[in-house]
């Protein structure tokens, strides 16, 4: 059974992905249709994130309340399950700002959790 180490892992790994597609890109040109492939990529890797949170013990996210744990599952659950409701404003503005956000609360959180993980008490 993967941990929430991984979990976070998995995360950054999807961030680092969403950065790298729109590196360069604008809000112009991302919510241009010919550009449906950028926005299939991004979208997948925010689903990706979502589940990833999702995989999160309950503890390690209550040990986290500074992250709005609940609404980027609740984000990938629109994706997932009324995906004709995601506006592709709103996934820019989660892939420019969101995610940038989420990095530096999980890299802190990476921060904090490291000796709890240094000494096999991994979650």
């Amino acid at each position: 059974m993967r941990g929430d180490r991984e979990a976070l892992g998995d995360i950054l790994d999807a961030i680092a992905a969403i950065e790298g597609f729109i590196a360069g890109e604008t809000e112009t040109t991302f919510l241009d249709p010919e550009n449906d492939q950028l926005r299939s990529a991004v979208l997948f890797k925010l689903v990706i994130i979502g589940e990833a949170i999702r995989q999160l013990s309950p503890d390690f996210r209550d040990r986290h309340p500074e992250v709005p744990w609940r609404d980027i599952i609740a984000f990938r659950n629109i994706v997932l399950h009324r995906y004709f409701d995601t506006g592709m404003m709103f996934v820019w503005e989660a892939a420019t700002i969101d995610v940038v956000e989420l990095r530096q609360a999980v890299q802190r959180i990476i921060e904090i959790e490291r000796p709890k993980t240094c000494h096999g008490k991994d979650s």
